[in-house]
């Protein structure tokens, strides 16, 4: 059924943008098999080493599979629009007929669409600087500087090369701290032990930090945990860390992903993580899905720094991610008297690797009291 979702675009071209062209019958068989196997990427994923959370096939492959999919993603966009555009004018009494030329240039910016998306997508993220005012903050940490990292999903894509680029430019931004909420790897830790090892660049001066997203439980979780750890990534799970600056406290606390429960794991637990946290002190917490914001915040958070939506991946495609993530997609929030911020994040899943008005992102983040 999933496969079958996603040839729904590419069933859709074929009818109404590759049979009414005026070509020979086996040119249209032609681009109409090579329009169903673009969207059929994760099923061929299947019988490589990995499975449609992992493609382990060499990166041009996936990064031309990714193309080609969005182009045909965009096209049955384009298609729609036009079809609207011919059915509307047939209903008001002047039939419309779309020119062959429309039609190719429509084929044309798809692809072109596609190449930029895939483009912004796979590169190493530019630097974006988001600013919190904490009403409780000391003094003692009046500029404090921590840099988030989300959704890596380091993987055959996302691969040891793009993980030393990051390293390299996230370390060039001389922060206190580096937290990364989640989601880190696509694949076992036979696959990605090299495609991780570049991690171990990461160190500031207050530590590097890390919670589980929902994808490290579809790889081992506890494996990973003890391995990323064994590289400087100290795992908060359900715990928290004080960051003390003369004699002030800083509570940085993290709690496993809300999918925990279902692979047997321990869910999200904030009252847990805060056991035996200073009172008073500010609560910044990571988790990685933003859904249980309202809840976190009723529990004492000041901020909150989750990831797991990507943006949105497309700008106007956010309100397909909201409901299942209680609304928040993309930016900061005001939840409650507490401040959530939803990373685009740092890169994303290699199944759909496609960015337009959603860029991903290295997240300064800069600690100010509240006026």
């Amino acid at each position: 059924m999933f496969h079958l979702i996603f040839s729904i675009p590419g069933w859709y071209v074929i009818a109404r943008f590759i049979a009414p062209l005026a070509l020979p019958l086996a040119v249209k068989l032609v681009f109409s098999a090579v329009v169903l196997l673009a969207t059929q990427y994760l099923f061929f994923s299947r019988f490589t080493s990995g499975s449609i959370m992992s493609p382990e096939m060499p990166r041009p492959v996936i990064i031309l599979f990714n193309w080609a999919f969005c182009a045909v993603l965009f096209l049955a966009m384009l298609q729609v629009v036009m079809d609207a555009a011919a059915l509307l004018a047939l209903l008001l009494g002047h039939p419309l007929t779309i020119a062959p030329a429309l039609r190719y240039g429509a084929g044309g910016v798809a692809m072109l669409l596609a190449a930029v998306g895939v483009h912004q997508a796979i590169r190493v993220p530019p630097v974006k600087d988001v600013v919190f005012n904490i009403k409780n903050l000391p003094p003692e940490f009046e500029g404090y500087q921590l840099l988030q990292l989300t959704d890596l999903h380091i993987s055959k894509l996302f691969n040891a090369r793009w993980t030393t680029k990051m390293v390299k430019k996230a370390m060039a931004l001389d922060v206190d701290l580096i937290v990364i909420t989640g989601d880190v790897i696509d694949g076992t830790l036979k696959n990605r032990r090299a495609d991780v090892e570049p991690l171990r660049g990461l160190n500031a001066p207050d530590g590097v930090f890390a919670i589980t997203g929902n994808h490290e439980y579809f790889f081992e979780q506890a494996a990973w945990t003890d391995h990323l750890a064994s590289l400087g990534l100290k795992p908060l799970l359900n715990s928290h860390t004080v960051v003390a600056r003369d004699g002030a406290s800083l509570v940085i606390a993290g709690v496993t992903d809300a999918s925990a429960p279902g692979r047997g794991a321990p869910g999200p637990d904030l009252a847990r993580a805060l056991v035996g946290a200073p009172e008073r002190a500010p609560v910044v917490l990571l988790d990685h899905q933003p859904r249980n914001a309202r809840q976190n915040a009723a529990q004492g958070a000041d901020v909150q720094l989750s990831g797991h939506t990507h943006g949105g991946l497309i700008a106007g495609f956010d309100r397909l991610f909201a409901k299942p993530n209680g609304g928040y997609v993309s930016g900061l929030y005001a939840v409650e008297g507490m401040q959530l911020y939803v990373n685009n994040g740092t890169a994303l899943w290699p199944g759909m690797a496609v960015r337009l008005g959603r860029p991903s992102e290295l997240t300064r983040i800069t600690l100010q009291p509240a006026k």
